[in-house]
């Protein structure tokens, strides 16, 4: 699973919208839904953003690992 598909699992498994996720991330639905497609790259700091927002670590949710670790504390 690629970093878009994971994003979009993420945000389905918690029964998010796509708007939701746009607000989050202070973009519109079309633009996330973008992201999530793969049309467009997501910036960085909006994986990092949404990696702390769903409590994973940066490996899983760039689909580097399948291990489903929490976010490190700062």
């Amino acid at each position: 699973m690629d970093c878009n598909e994971r994003i979009r699992a993420l945000r389905e498994d918690r029964d998010l919208t796509q708007t939701f996720a746009a607000g989050l991330l202070h973009v519109g639905q079309k633009t996330c839904s973008d992201y999530e497609l793969g049309k467009t790259r997501m910036p960085l700091d909006s994986v990092i953003f949404l990696a702390k927002y769903y409590n994973v670590s940066m490996d899983y949710i760039c689909g580097v690992s399948e291990e489903r670790r929490p976010f490190p504390k700062e």
